[in-house]
């Protein structure tokens, strides 16, 4: 069973994110801000393991876009996928070059969410 990693400060986002991808088959892990992903990250001795990751863009304590930049350190091959209420035609160009496979914008549809993720581990399963 893939597993997702889904970060945002929004818990009803985070719950309903996460009951759309537990009902599409993927585990789920749910972390409310970029500060708490990046320790849960670095708590895995071994190394975290996810088959993709959701992120809102604006967290608080840690910003989506370093948080980011910390994913793509630590776990290189593992696909980031935005999911943001406050869309950014400039900020979406820069989150692409850091790496960012995807970005949807809030409130999406379940189907959506179910197919960047399909598409993003299936990218990921070709190149990996």
């Amino acid at each position: 069973m893939a597993r997702v990693l889904v970060i945002d400060d929004e818990e009803h986002v985070r719950q309903a994110v996460s009951l759309v991808l537990k009902q599409g088959g993927y585990e789920v892990i749910e972390v409310a801000d970029g500060e708490e992903a990046i320790a849960m990250i670095k708590s895995y001795p071994s190394g975290f393991s996810a088959q993709a990751i959701i992120c809102e863009i604006n967290l608080p304590k840690v910003s989506g876009d370093e948080l980011i930049a910390f994913i793509r350190q630590q776990l290189p091959t593992v696909p980031v996928i935005v999911l943001t209420g406050y869309p950014d035609v400039q900020g979406a160009a820069a989150l692409f070059k850091l790496g960012v496979v995807d970005y949807l914008i809030k409130p999406g549809r379940a189907d959506t969410l179910l197919d960047a993720i399909r598409r993003a581990i299936g990218e990921q399963a070709l190149i990996g």
